[in-house]
């Protein structure tokens, strides 16, 4: 399936709602499932102050992506898994072009608000293994100084077109010491029950037509960062 991701994190519900994940939910608007996997890195970054700055995102895209994505643009022609200088150099960047109102399915949750942060910098992209691992660098609007409370950082497409899944490991970038940060997935049972009554609610009005619901948050993995009082 591409990116580690288990076929029971996505398989989610095809026999449960009795809908192809290929075809129609409602009005031919809606696609049922993810079609870009990525695997995840999350690199949180301390200030001196031990504040919370900024975050560096790696994106390891799935084999199909990433083949699709090397054939759109000329690269490694010989499919010998090597590029040359000239197809690094034009790679990098390659998925950094948002538009102005992308969030970069990146949230960052502190005292219960989401924090705002800037645009995507210092792009990096590589090629290893038949898959493309592209990675950037977020700051956020204000640092963060860490509590009692943590802060949790999420990664996910509202709409499931793309299904992400973060690293095991989580790394911690200049951290005072007592900081640790923790992976946790989704509840996949409460996740599929909140999808099944979202798309029975909608197919009950044959007049509806629905982009697919944005559930992706339901099924986020997530890194909770706590940092011990000093």
């Amino acid at each position: 399936m591409g990116a580690g991701v288990t076929g029971r994190r996505w398989a989610i519900g095809a026999a449960a709602f009795g809908l192809s994940f290929s075809g129609v939910l409602v009005g031919g608007a809606a696609q049922a499932h993810p079609h870009i996997f990525i695997d995840t890195g999350v690199e949180t970054i301390f200030d001196a102050q031990g504040r919370v700055t900024a975050l560096r995102i790696a994106w390891t895209y799935d084999d199909f992506y990433s083949l699709v994505s090397m054939e759109g643009r000329g690269l490694d022609a010989d499919f010998d898994g090597v590029l040359t200088q000239e197809e690094a150099a034009e790679l990098v960047g390659f998925d950094m072009n948002w538009d102005a109102d992308y969030d970069g399915d990146l949230y960052v949750l502190w005292q219960g608000k989401a924090m705002a942060m800037g645009r995507p910098e210092a792009p990096t992209a590589t090629y290893a293994d038949g898959r493309i691992t592209s990675t950037h660098l977020r700051k956020l609007a204000q640092p963060i100084t860490m509590g009692a409370e943590g802060v949790t950082i999420q990664v996910y497409d509202s709409g499931y077109y793309t299904a992400y899944t973060i690293n095991a490991t989580a790394t911690l970038t200049n951290a005072p010491a007592g900081c640790t940060a923790q992976v946790f997935e989704p509840n996949l049972d409460e996740a599929d029950r909140k999808l099944q009554a979202i798309l029975q609610e909608f197919m009950a009005d044959d007049n509806i037509e629905m982009q697919f619901p944005a559930v992706g948050a339901n099924y986020a993995d997530e890194v909770r960062i706590t940092c011990l009082a000093r």
